[in-house]
């Protein structure tokens, strides 16, 4: 039920008696085959004398009975199935029916409850009375479907396979990825740069911080070209790293470093 729904409880069917019933898989999905007025087969209710219980058996029909397996394999569902009944053990079970929007709703007479766009609706339509299993009848037929199930469901997902020829595709496969190629190329360039004079790098510092005032690691590295722990060793000597505010993440020179500034306030 989505969120949304409302509840029309107009026309409640509070006096219908409902029967809930657990189906095996394979029967609903041969249910879902029928065609025509859907009709799937019959449900025989009998009572054997005055004091003894009803029995309830379903029938399925024939033409909905044909199960296909993999690898056109195909057995003949069981036809019987009778119920095991049970009570409902004091709860209060109901049944809704949800009409979707902008859907009308189609009742058992034939009619229609109405369409138009509009919010999704939910009606009682009756309460659990009584509950049930149906169950296969043990026969041939159900062996048999029990041993297709255990054949397909031993069978792995994937199966290797034997080539004749080579493969003629595009999706031929590679040694290793043009992306990863680059990646670690580009690390081997990093690997390799070598340590410049720390007097060389503070001048190279200095005067990329003459222009601006924050830099982030990744662009001094490039102006640099120095290895990341090596500028970093470097510039916590002359530098203040930015952990919040504006310039988060940036480094900064160190107040006492900031010559060009005094410089610049002697000349004005």
């Amino acid at each position: 039920m989505t969120e949304k729904a409302e509840v029309d409880l107009t026309g409640a069917k509070l006096n219908t008696g409902v029967w809930l019933v657990k189906v095996p898989k394979y029967l609903s999905q041969q249910w879902a085959k029928a065609t025509g007025r859907g009709e799937v087969g019959k449900l025989r209710i009998c009572k054997k004398g005055n004091q003894g219980k009803a029995e309830v058996s379903f029938t399925l029909n024939e033409e909905l009975t044909v199960i296909e397996g993999v690898e056109g394999k195909t057995v003949s569902a069981p036809r019987d199935h009778p119920f095991t009944m049970q009570t409902v053990g004091g709860q209060t079970l109901a049944v809704f029916t949800e009409t979707s929007s902008g859907q009308s709703e189609e009742r058992s007479d034939g009619s229609s409850s109405g369409s138009g766009a509009g919010p999704d609706k939910i009606a009682l339509e009756g309460v659990v009375v009584q509950r049930a299993e149906c169950r296969p009848a043990v026969s041939e037929s159900y062996m048999r479907l029990k041993r297709l199930q255990i054949e397909e469901s031993s069978k792995p997902m994937r199966l290797s396979q034997q080539l004749d020829k080579a493969v003629t595709s595009n999706y031929k496969p590679v040694a290793n990825h043009e992306n990863n190629l680059e990646y670690e190329r580009k690390k081997k360039e990093e690997g390799k740069r070598a340590r410049a004079d720390k007097q060389q790098v503070l001048d190279m510092l200095f005067s990329a911080f003459e222009k601006h005032q924050y830099y982030n690691i990744k662009d001094l590295v490039d102006i640099t070209k120095q290895p990341v722990i090596y500028l970093k060793e470097i510039l916590r000597d002359i530098g203040i790293y930015n952990v919040k505010g504006t310039h988060k993440n940036t480094w900064e020179l160190k107040p006492e470093y900031r010559h060009y500034q005094s410089e610049e306030k002697t000349d004005d």
